[in-house]
Order: C-alpha cells, then sequence, then structure tokens
C-alpha cells in the first residue's frame, strides 16, 4: 500500500475517478493508513474522507461523526429506505455546496479495521456521510449530482480559480 505523499487531492485531479480495489490485507499498514486519514480528514476540518481522495485505489473511507469515527472497509449497501435533501460540500471541491437527494435510512456491511465483517445501520446524516464517502469508492463525485448547467459553472469556477487544500487555504474560511 504506498503511503508516501499522501495529501488531499482535489477536482480537477482525475485520481478522483479511478475505481477502487477491495483491501484484502488487514494488517498494521492498514491501521496506519486509516490513521492517516483521520488525520487528513481533522487537518481539512472534514467530516468524512475517502481513500481515493489521497490518491489510494481502495475501497476504504473513514466519517467522523458525533465524536465516533467510523471506519467502512469494502462497504456495500444492503437496503435504503426513504428519501432525504439536503445540502453537501466535499474535501476535494473547496467552496462549492450543493443539495444532494439520498436515501434517509441505510443498511450496510462492511469490514471493520480488523477484517471481521459488520452490519452498520445508518439515518439522517449519517447515512448522507456515509453514501458521500461511498460515492468516492465508485470515482463518482459531488458535482454528478447537480445539473449539467450547475457542473459546468463549477468546473469553469474551480479550473479558473484554483482548488486548493486546507492547509493552503488557512485564512481564507469556507
Amino acid at each position: 500500500m504506498p503511503m508516501n505523499d499522501l495529501h488531499l487531492r482535489v477536482f480537477p485531479d482525475p485520481v478522483l475517478r479511478d475505481k477502487t480495489r477491495p483491501v484484502t490485507l488487514f494488517d498494521d499498514s492498514l491501521k496506519d493508513f486509516v490513521a492517516d486519514l483521520v488525520r487528513i480528514m481533522h487537518t481539512e476540518d472534514g467530516v468524512g474522507l475517502a481513500a481515493p481522495q489521497v490518491g489510494v485505489p481502495l475501497k476504504l473511507a473513514v466519517v467522523f461523526f458525533e465524536g465516533v469515527l467510523h471506519v467502512l472497509v469494502n462497504p456495500c449497501v444492503t437496503s435504503t429506505e426513504g428519501e432525504q435533501s439536503g445540502e453537501e460540500g466535499c474535501l476535494s471541491f473547496p467552496g462549492i455546496y450543493g443539495t444532494v437527494v439520498r436515501p434517509e435510512k441505510i443498511t450496510l456491511t462492511c469490514h471493520d479495521i480488523n477484517g471481521d465483517e459488520v452490519t452498520r445501520e445508518a439515518s439522517g446524516f449519517l447515512a448522507r456521510a456515509f453514501l458521500h464517502e461511498m460515492d468516492h469508492l465508485d470515482g463518482k463525485l459531488l458535482i454528478d449530482h447537480f445539473s449539467p448547467l450547475k457542473r459546468s459553472m463549477i468546473r469553469k469556477k474551480l479550473l479558473r480559480t484554483g482548488s486548493e487544500p486546507a492547509e493552503k487555504r488557512r485564512g481564507k474560511r469556507r
């Protein structure tokens, strides 16, 4: 697992569209990588972060919500219920927010950090956060949920202004 030079990737970095592969080795290097993801997520003031957002094509994401760290290894949604609409942002799209429709409640299976299979249920914001991070594992980005016109406007804005991770924009509040 290449862990050198981990840093947040921002649009239009093509690595954000890469498909991921399942995690198969549950060892200390995986635990170290999860710790790196959590560190970067907190440095960037995020709620969640997926491995592809730091250039690593693995099916792995972390979400920190209400004081609890959720590690999703090889996650797969097994059921959904209801619908919710809410605003989302993304660390890989600094300063960009938009309304996204997602299921209100989900059940998923995944592995924990030790490789044991677990089932998780989530609703509301936590379900939204899980699904947002899981989108990254399939190369799906926040802007893919927007209309073609809005996507075009966002692309132009980000390419014109240049997007940069939080450590480079400290002092420029989102």
